[in-house]
Parts: structure tokens; C-alpha cells; sequence
């Protein structure tokens, strides 16, 4: 019992929240590395197949505020639990479905307690660290919903070519049983929650500023998902990768992707404002680089693969922190608005960088992609300018405060 005790008290349960974070974004995003197996397993077209991507993403953005603010009164542990055992048993039954069109039924169940899951996680991890820590226990958090949008894909596919097609789902079954059981164990008592009236919670939308952050998420987004969605047509194409490679780079994407999703936390908790605007400005210098460099020479594309995944990934927190600091009196709703209108922007950018590559080649999704940066960078300036709200006010942090942060 005492070494047990020892243990619950080495290991932080936000390490199992973002796990669940992992999860549930390699439910959503790793299927895209196992399409063809899906496509001739069930003898259907790629447009089919594609829509297990697409209708996830729609189910999200249609019903995550709703189904945030209807468990919101819930016990939050309960709740996490909960969502993490559907996930589990989804991709369990998904893993033997006897048909296509079971296996998209299966997909709607962990889209809808998806918007849940995130919007509780956050609330949750920051709940466990001291008021002016909240940045960084953000950060620590996306971790996994980062881990899980840029190597889901390479890890499914993976596990699909060494093992098989149910192995695929099974992975993602036991990640969701592990994050399940470790939240259950480690998370202590969540306190109970004030609770928030559904008009209070409703009332946000009100706000003209968070419609403001919500147009400048949707549409980093959109920019964001204009160029990866078609990565690595991208790099095969325009920079002569083969497969492997591809994979290669992929995993080095996501490697840049979880220092930038640090980097970010931090950055944010100095200067909300000016990380927002930086934000956007770095990814179109990430996709003027991949623009310009049409060779495959390793060493540049190393380092603008890592620069890009960096500002991909750090699209995640930004976004995130500089809508719900608009509305910190319903802080799930706000988040479930989030992950709602993120998703609309991973759809509406994947549907515009396929059409930009209709008409200008695969080098279009850069046009597409830096379409929506300055769309975003609109929002936020517009916001900054006409809106005084403590979102966009500088938080100056003493040289001893970030060396306590940086021994967490």
C-alpha cells in the first residue's frame, strides 16, 4: 500500500488526461492512415472512405456545444471516465464491423463525446495547478491532443502493415482503457463545480469579442488543415519524397509540434495579444519555405518540417486560450464551442485546399492556406484594436516565477 501511495504520487494524472487526449484524436485523425485498407476491405470508393474523416469532423462542429452544455452539471471525473470507455468500446467494435456502413455508425458515437472529453480535459488540468500556472498545465495537456492529430496517422498505419486491420483499432482501444483506468486511479476528487445555469452558460454568445476569436480559431484552422490535409501528396509531389519518407517526416513534424506546443504555453502566459498575431505570421513563413523549396535536399526540409510543425501544433493552445479567456464564467461551454468550430475549420480548409489544388496543382494549398491566415489575422487585429478585455493585457511574469515554471 505504501508503495502504491509512492506511486499516485510520482505520477501526475494530467499525464493521463492528455493521454485521453491522444486517444480520441487518433480515433479521429488515425483512420486517414488506414483508408485503403478500410477501402478494400469494405469494396468501397475513396470518396466513401473519406467519409469517415469528414462526418466525424461535421458531427463535432453540429452537436459538441450542445452535448458540453447538457453534462456540464455532471461530476467531472465521472464524466471523463465515462467518454473514455465509449471511445474504448467504439474502436473495439469498429475493429470486427461486418460493414461500412456499421463501421461510420461507429464513428458517430466517439464524435459526439469527443467535444466532451476535450472541453472537460482542459477545465480539469487546470483545476490541478495553481491560478497563474493554468498556461502551462494547458500546454501539458495538448500535448496529447497534438501527439494524437500528427502522429495518429503514422502510428495506425504502422500497426496496420505489421499486424492487421483490427490491430489498428485495438491500439486505440487499449490507449483509451489505459487513460480510463489511470483517471480513475490518480485524478483525486474533482471539487464540486458552481454550478453555472444553462441561460448564464448561453448568455456568452452575446459577446461580440468571443464571435471575434471564434471567426479568428475557425479560420487558423482552416489555414492549417489547407496544407496538411494533402502533406504528404505535398511532400511526395512537389518535393520528390518517397513513402517512407514521407513517414519520416511526418514523425519529425510532430516532434516540432510538441516543443512549439510548449514553447506556446508559455509564450501565451506572457502576451496573449502578441503570441495570437505571432502565431499566424510564423505558419505562412513555414508554408513560404515549403513553397520555395521544391528539393529534396534532407537538411532544409528537416528543419522547415520541424519549424512547421511547431506553429502547426501551436495553433492548438493559442486558439484555444484566446477564445475561452473571452468567456472564464462558462469556461466547458466556451471550450465546447471551441472544439466545434475548430473542426468546421478542418473541414471548410481540407474541402478549400482541394479545391486550390484543382485548379493550381498541389503548390495550391499554400495559396488556400495563406488565404485563411489572413482572414485570421484580420480577426484577431480587429479584435485587439476595438475590444479592451483582459484576453489581449499583458501578464509580466518575474524572472523567479519562470523558474518555477520551468520545474514543473
Amino acid at each position: 500500500m505504501v508503495q502504491f501511495s509512492s506511486v499516485k504520487r510520482t505520477i501526475n494524472p494530467i499525464f493521463f488526461i492528455a493521454l485521453g487526449l491522444f486517444g480520441v484524436y487518433t480515433i479521429e485523425f488515425g483512420v486517414v492512415g488506414i483508408l485503403p485498407a478500410i477501402i478494400e476491405r469494405y469494396s468501397i470508393s475513396t470518396s466513401q472512405a473519406g467519409m469517415l474523416v469528414g462526418a466525424f469532423a461535421i458531427v463535432i462542429a453540429l452537436f459538441g456545444p450542445f452535448m458540453v452544455l447538457l453534462l456540464s452539471k455532471l461530476n467531472r471525473k465521472n464524466v471523463l471516465m465515462t467518454c473514455l470507455f465509449i471511445f474504448a468500446g467504439s474502436s473495439f467494435l469498429s475493429a470486427f464491423a461486418p460493414n461500412f456502413y456499421v463501421l461510420l455508425a461507429l464513428r458517430m458515437i466517439p464524435a459526439l463525446f469527443h467535444p466532451v472529453y476535450f472541453s472537460l480535459a482542459f477545465v480539469t488540468a487546470i483545476s490541478l495547478y495553481a491560478k497563474e500556472k493554468a498556461t502551462q498545465a494547458s500546454a501539458k495537456a495538448f500535448v496529447g491532443t497534438s501527439m494524437g492529430m500528427v502522429l495518429g496517422i503514422p502510428i495506425t498505419t504502422y500497426i496496420q502493415h505489421q499486424f492487421s486491420f483490427e490491430a489498428a483499432f485495438l491500439f486505440c482501444t487499449l490507449v483509451n482503457i489505459a487513460a480510463g483506468i489511470g483517471i480513475a486511479i490518480m485524478l483525486p476528487k474533482t471539487p464540486k463545480a458552481e454550478k453555472v445555469t444553462y441561460g448564464k452558460q448561453l448568455g456568452i454568445l452575446r459577446k461580440i469579442p468571443l464571435w471575434i476569436n471564434i471567426g479568428a480559431a475557425t479560420f487558423i484552422f482552416a489555414a492549417m488543415f489547407s496544407v496538411y490535409s494533402y502533406s504528404a501528396e505535398y511532400l511526395e509531389q512537389v518535393m520528390g519524397m518517397n513513402g517512407e519518407t514521407v513517414s519520416v517526416m511526418l514523425v519529425i513534424f510532430g516532434v516540432g509540434g510538441v516543443a512549439g506546443n510548449l514553447l506556446a504555453g508559455r509564450l501565451i502566459g506572457i502576451n496573449m495579444a502578441r503570441t495570437a498575431v505571432f502565431q499566424p505570421i510564423a505558419l505562412a513563413l513555414s508554408y513560404f519555405l515549403l513553397y520555395l523549396r521544391e528539393s529534396s535536399s534532407i537538411v532544409p526540409i528537416i528543419l522547415i518540417m520541424v519549424l512547421w510543425g511547431a506553429v502547426h501544433t501551436s495553433g492548438l493552445i493559442i486558439t484555444q486560450i484566446w477564445l475561452t479567456s473571452e468567456a472564464p464564467e462558462a469556461p466547458e461551454f466556451a471550450t465546447g464551442l471551441y472544439i466545434s468550430f475548430i473542426n468546421l475549420g478542418v473541414f471548410i480548409g481540407s474541402a478549400a485546399g482541394g479545391m486550390f489544388i484543382n485548379f493550381l496543382g498541389v503548390k495550391g494549398t499554400i495559396w488556400s492556406g495563406l488565404l485563411f491566415i489572413v482572414l485570421a489575422l484580420a480577426c484577431i487585429i480587429i479584435k485587439i484594436f476595438l475590444f479592451n478585455s483582459k484576453g489581449i493585457k499583458e501578464k509580466r511574469v518575474s524572472k523567479r516565477e519562470r523558474r518555477e515554471e520551468a520545474l514543473l
